[in-house]
């Protein structure tokens, strides 16, 4: 399996063009953001030839979700927000061609029934999953846990696989977090198979506290050997805090993973 750097948290004290050359020369197969809007995405595409690295996954904005907000995907008042957002991907996207587009669920929004969000949330999917598809582009969505981003809509494989079976669209697939499971106690293995065949991304971070692999008590060896046994033939997301001493420093475990 390849791997991509994610350039929110890896690299994070260069200019995000910069980030592409330094994970390039590190050794990466290719490179994740999680919002890279700010960037012209013709400058994007650019530094993404120049260093010849392939854009695995970007996320559809999210509005106010990461200063605490419910987001824009499970707001029904947010509709047109969230079509805007939409919009703003699809024109990105077209430019910089990422493989993949994530769409954050968001947290329960106040005086919102959790059934109203779902069904907003559920549209909204089917909604990016079809307008993608027309790019040759797959749209996934992902479980977060509730410890770090408390009231998040999903949480556990469970509740994913339901989402997915709700959506029902051959474009819409699952993102699995192994740290995201792991830091809520979980049997990542087990939500692996349980997401058997509906996997379309992963990232990874160590548990507890999203370093690089090694420095926490997760165990990744089992978790890669259950992913290949599951047939799952896509892409790692290294999404980890690097620590003080910097990326360069933490990529100790990345040749090795490599090679299996």
């Amino acid at each position: 399996m390849k791997i991509a750097a994610n350039l929110s948290l890896l690299f994070s004290e260069l200019s995000l063009i910069e980030r592409v050359v330094a994970a390039a020369a590190a050794g990466f197969d290719g490179v994740e953001i999680q919002f890279p809007y700010e960037l012209a995405a013709i400058r994007l595409k650019e530094a993404l030839q120049a260093a010849d690295m392939p854009l695995r996954l970007i996320n559809l904005p999210a509005g106010d979700l990461i200063s605490g907000g419910a987001g824009l995907a499970a707001v029904p008042e947010r509709q047109d927000e969230f079509d805007a957002a939409l919009q703003q991907a699809l024109s990105y996207a077209a430019l910089v061609r990422p493989a993949l587009v994530n769409v954050l669920p968001g947290r329960l929004a106040e005086g919102l029934e959790p059934q109203q969000a779902m069904v907003c949330l559920i549209n909204n999917l089917r909604k990016t999953g079809e307008a993608f598809q027309l790019l040759g582009i797959g749209v996934v969505v992902e479980a977060i846990n509730p410890l770090d981003m408390p009231g998040f809509l999903i949480n556990i494989p469970e509740q994913l696989l339901e989402l997915l079976t709700q959506v029902a669209h051959p474009n819409v697939r699952a993102q699995y977090d192994f740290y995201h499971m792991a830091r809520q106690g979980l049997d990542v293995k087990a939500g692996i198979e349980l997401l058997a065949g509906r996997i379309g991304h992963v990232q990874f971070a160590d548990v507890p506290g999203r370093g690089a692999p090694g420095t926490g008590n997760l165990a990744f060896k089992p978790l890669l050997d259950a992913l290949r046994a599951s047939g799952y033939d896509g892409w790692l997301g290294a999404e980890y805090r690097p620590g003080e001493a910097g990326t360069l420093a933490s990529l100790g475990w990345l040749s090795e993973w490599q090679k299996g």
